[in-house]
């Protein structure tokens, strides 16, 4: 007797008997052809925050790398296993992608593990907590500012998160000489789990505006 999650077959029924028919040609399209996606989103691998659903997405569209906190390690061509510059690496230099969105999301898990000393359950010998210290070398920008609350805190951190692996991808040779060239495009995004509101960066002022309230948001 085989084992596996119910709700799985039972999804992959619903798919092979509803969608799975109007994609078939799409499918059999990127089997023969391969994947050629214009885009990479580094999102987190909080299950309520799928890019694939937030953007609408089918087959081939995105080419999407997860992990806690949709964090960019810096450059460190150590010799070590890093499968999140591994994704990197073979977004921008194999399939050419144009354009890397890194979206964080609120209620962020690992965000809030980081802020909240009190109930922080990870010791700093665990992978998560170790992965966490990536966020903000600087323990002391982690701490309230005046009049904010710990929910706006755990807020300004998350798009922190945003911002430090914007700027840990420009570490990468690949990515700074692509960029440099005007082959690829940096962008940063905000996902409201309990709005479904989305926000992306401006570059120029640094903060995230609301893609629903203003129309100075134009498509690249």
């Amino acid at each position: 007797m085989i084992r596996f999650p119910k709700g799985l077959i039972s999804g992959y029924r619903d798919f092979r008997s509803q969608h799975l028919p109007g994609e078939q040609a799409r499918y059999r399209e990127l089997s023969e052809q391969g994947q050629h996606p214009e885009i990479m989103v580094i999102g987190c691998c909080d299950s309520r925050v799928a890019p694939e659903s937030i953007f609408d997405a089918g087959p081939g569209e995105l080419f999407v790398m997860r992990n806690v906190a949709n964090l960019i390690p810096p450059y460190a061509p150590d010799g070590e296993a890093h499968g999140s510059s591994a994704a990197l690496e073979f977004a921008v230099q194999v399939l050419l992608v144009k354009h890397i969105v890194v979206m964080g999301h609120a209620q962020c898990g690992g965000v809030k593990a980081l802020v909240d000393e009190d109930s922080q359950p990870l010791s700093a010998g665990d992978f998560i907590g170790r992965w966490m210290t990536l966020i903000e070398p600087e323990p002391e920008r982690l701490k309230p500012r005046d009049n904010e609350t710990r929910q706006m805190l755990i807020a300004r951190i998350e798009k922190a998160v945003v911002r430090r692996s914007l700027q840990n991808l420009m570490t990468f040779p690949f990515v700074r000489e692509r960029v440099e060239r005007g082959e690829l495009q940096l962008h940063g995004a905000y996902f409201g789990v309990a709005t479904g509101a989305l926000s992306v960066l401006d570059a120029m002022s640094g903060e995230f505006i609301d893609v629903q309230t203003t129309s100075d948001i134009v498509g690249v």
